[in-house]
């Protein structure tokens, strides 16, 4: 089944079928996707959907869809994410979020990522973590600011076109001690 997180706000849990229309209604939302390549067709949303709920279940953890404790609704998703290979600063773990734009501004990125900080360092016992996006994404840096997370470098997404504007990426790290 896997690890259920919460917050006061907020559920962090293993997916559901029923998340497969509202997280698709996110993928397919240019604003929310405005920094990743393109929006997802139904297919694409589906399948990672998918894909994040056979990691939680083979691991115990991943990427959890995230929902308000006061409506159950499904509001996007945040969790940890090993990356082995792909970077040059991998093996590494990651800490990603994205979010319905209507729940943007309430600090239930800050609020559902602190979750996971928690589990990665108390229940995972990992010695860092990393989150990074594209330069452009001023409000996923302010929320890894918010965290605590330190500016380490600049680097090029290995999976993205030379030519694609948000190929320049910034990475953030945040460590045990800083944590705490």
């Amino acid at each position: 089944m896997g690890i259920q997180l919460e917050t006061s706000r907020l559920i962090l849990r293993p997916w559901k079928e029923s998340d497969l229309k509202p997280f698709y209604a996110l993928n397919s939302n240019t604003e929310v996707m405005r920094y990743f390549p393109h929006c997802l067709t139904p297919e694409q949303s589906d399948a990672l959907a998918h894909k994040f709920q056979r990691i939680i279940e083979t691991q115990g953890w991943g990427f959890w869809a995230v929902e308000l404790k006061q409506t159950e609704d499904f509001i996007g998703f945040t969790g940890l994410n090993a990356q082995p290979s792909q970077f040059t600063f991998s093996p590494c773990t990651e800490i990603a979020w994205r979010l319905e734009q209507k729940y943007w501004g309430n600090g239930f990125a800050t609020e559902a990522a602190t979750a996971c900080l928690h589990f990665a360092f108390d229940s995972l016992k990992l010695d860092q973590v990393v989150a990074f996006t594209a330069v452009q994404n001023t409000k996923s840096q302010a929320v890894m600011q918010r965290l605590g997370m330190q500016f380490k470098d600049y680097f090029n997404h290995p999976a993205l076109d030379n030519r694609s504007p948000l190929q320049r990426h910034v990475l953030y790290q945040i460590d045990t001690a800083q944590f705490r």
